[in-house]
């Protein structure tokens, strides 16, 4: 029984990996943290989640619950991820972080941690959309730049940053088809005369409203046709499973940052 924690166990993301830890054969709840001053502190964890009693309750300190969990999934925020990051290599804890948002400054601080302990990162732990990144990477890579590539993602409307990591991977993933650097090539804003589209550019549009739980489209729009990849989630549980499925994965691996790629086996 692989023991997990969840830092953020508050939140709708962190509630919902309380109930699929208990719910995962072969995994137990550690533990879960929320901020020091909440409200839910010392609340079950089980109870929390809608659940039956757990008989754990949520604390204020990371450091213990990194003590004592084998394995730590965050979906906090990259400020909150940083010092997780450097706990799980001061403790040997694997670590899951599904924090959208970071900064490249933020990625290398996961690798350095990362030579200390096992991280799996992705900025979308669903199956779905991992596979949505290979196909992307393949097609940008077969066609040529007479291949418009623009991303559409939509959100519900409490995102608070945008593109989403989701969008921005997509990106990642057509640059590395195509074998350039996305951020010499990719067009996140278009307002007034923008003057025509450049060849080769990667275009970025956003969409916020609603309840959306996450919309991705990647057009490859050329000369007399247009192809289209989409994936559309209706539930974040879908989420939470491939977290699970990635902490479970990481138990036995060596020291390193690893990708939902990896854990998915895709290469």
């Amino acid at each position: 029984m692989l023991r997990i924690g969840i830092v953020g166990c508050g939140g709708r993301m962190g509630r919902m990996l309380v109930r699929q830890t208990l719910e995962t054969a072969g995994a137990c709840l550690a533990g879960g943290t929320e901020r020091p001053g909440s409200t839910l502190v010392g609340q079950d964890l089980g109870t929390l989640a809608g659940m039956e009693p757990a008989g754990v309750t949520v604390t204020d300190d990371p450091a213990a619950l990194f003590a004592s969990a084998e394995a730590v999934i965050d979906f906090t925020l990259p400020e909150g991820t940083r010092i997780h990051a450097d706990l799980a290599a001061d403790t040997g804890t694997a670590l899951v972080v599904g924090t959208t948002g970071l900064s490249e400054a933020d990625r290398a601080r996961l690798r350095e941690a990362a030579r200390r302990t096992r991280i799996v990162q992705a900025p979308n732990m669903s199956a779905g959309v991992n596979l949505l990144f290979d196909l992307t990477r393949q097609v940008a890579a077969t066609l040529g730049v007479e291949y418009d590539i623009e991303i559409v993602e939509h959100h519900h409307k409490h995102k608070v940053d945008a593109p989403s990591g989701t969008a921005l991977g997509l990106g990642r993933a057509a640059a590395e088809g195509r074998q350039v650097d996305l951020d010499a090539v990719s067009d996140r804003v278009r307002d007034g005369h923008t003057g025509t589209r450049v060849e080769g550019h990667i275009g970025f549009a956003v969409l916020r409203g609603g309840d959306v739980v996450g919309d991705h489209t990647v057009v490859f729009a050329g000369p007399g046709e247009r192809i289209e990849l989409t994936h559309k989630a209706s539930d974040r549980v879908i989420f939470a499973r491939g977290a699970m499925r990635a902490a479970l994965w990481a138990a036995d691996k060596p020291n390193g940052l690893y990708s939902m790629a990896d854990v998915l086996g895709l290469g």
